[in-house]
């Protein structure tokens, strides 16, 4: 078996394609009003932060953003989905990490940031998570690539890049802050001759 690493977008097409976002989010919302970015750890914490960067170059106003830890809120993952039951709301709060004087989820607009969307359970956890913070009055879901075979009815309002795959296929994202480059590959397995 041979695998092939193609890369799909490098860093000028990354920083593009979350140039359009930040600009779709300002347009789709009509500003940043009653706005909160989330990633979802780990990469999703960068995009989200590099987006509040470019909303604050295009709007010269801070846009508040956080992340949001969903280990305990996973259903295909040893120690995640079962136990969410007991779990108290202060240890609840501690897996949403917004910014000094933030006043959290309730009754915002949360745009929620991830780096590959796939089956659709990974946001489906992360909502889960949102709404035992506070209750948004929305939730949009902003992706760096999509990549289709979705389980569960998903579909995000933004999209950096449409990459249809196989189910042999992954989509891996390197981003500076965490892997020290960016870009996104399509990695795939197939068979010597």
């Amino acid at each position: 078996m041979v695998t092939e690493k193609n890369v799909i977008m490098d860093e000028t097409a990354i920083r593009r394609a979350l140039s359009r976002i930040a600009h779709e989010i300002l347009e789709k919302n009509k500003g940043i009003e009653n706005c909160l970015l989330v990633g979802i750890r780990t990469r999703g914490i960068y995009l989200a932060r590099r987006i509040a960067e470019r909303i604050k170059e295009i709007e010269g106003v801070d846009i508040p953003y956080g992340e949001l830890d969903i280990t305990h809120y996973r259903d295909d993952r040893e120690g995640g989905g079962d136990n969410r039951e007991q779990t108290d709301k202060a240890v609840v709060n501690s897996y949403l990490t917004l910014p000094p004087g933030s006043t959290g989820t309730r009754d915002k607009k949360v745009i929620l940031f991830d780096d590959v969307l796939y089956t659709g359970r990974t946001i489906r956890a992360a909502m889960d998570a949102l709404m035992d913070c506070g209750r948004p009055r929305m939730i949009q879901l902003a992706v760096l690539a999509d990549r289709g075979h979705r389980e569960l009815p998903i579909r995000p309002d933004y999209i950096g890049k449409n990459v249809p795959t196989s189910r042999h296929e992954q989509i891996e994202v390197s981003l500076s802050e965490f892997d020290g480059k960016d870009e996104v590959y399509i990695i795939s397995n197939r068979e010597e001759r």
